[in-house]
């Protein structure tokens, strides 16, 4: 029997979704980039506590929202290297297949713009609201 990370993990690549989360109970799939489906999550009052989530691209401020959610555990296809003390620090175990110094933005050509955002932060409550407003002047 498949745990809930494997789960989250195998419907990641196979059913062509950016962001899976799974729990006993609950599925919650999305197509969306970026940190998007995270903050939407959190903007509808949700927690995920003991969810497992199989995530595409882990950066730090992914890292914030997904300490904020109360996640269990995270799989990403690429973690940066910057997300992994604010996992540690809230105590989420992940996992990685690859690790990048930082997340690019969609040109490549430099920093993700929500990794930048964050990247001097250390409060959850703080990266979610520098998040929101730099999601609202995207």
């Amino acid at each position: 029997m498949k745990n809930n990370l494997e789960y989250a993990y195998e419907l990641l690549k196979s059913g062509g979704y950016t962001l899976v989360l799974k729990s006993d109970d609950e599925e919650i799939v999305s197509h969306e980039r970026g940190v998007k489906p995270l903050v939407k999550l959190i903007d509808n009052g949700r927690t995920l506590e003991g969810f497992f989530a199989a995530d595409k691209v882990v950066g730090k401020a992914a890292a914030f929202l997904y300490a904020k959610l109360n996640v269990k555990e995270i799989y990403a296809d690429v973690m940066s290297k910057s997300a992994m003390p604010v996992l540690n620090k809230y105590n989420i175990s992940y996992r990685y297949a690859a690790v990048a110094d930082t997340v690019k933005n969609r040109n490549g050509d430099g920093i993700c713009p929500m990794e930048q955002t964050v990247l001097h932060l250390d409060s959850v409550d703080r990266a979610y609201q520098e998040i929101k407003n730099k999601l609202g002047t995207l």
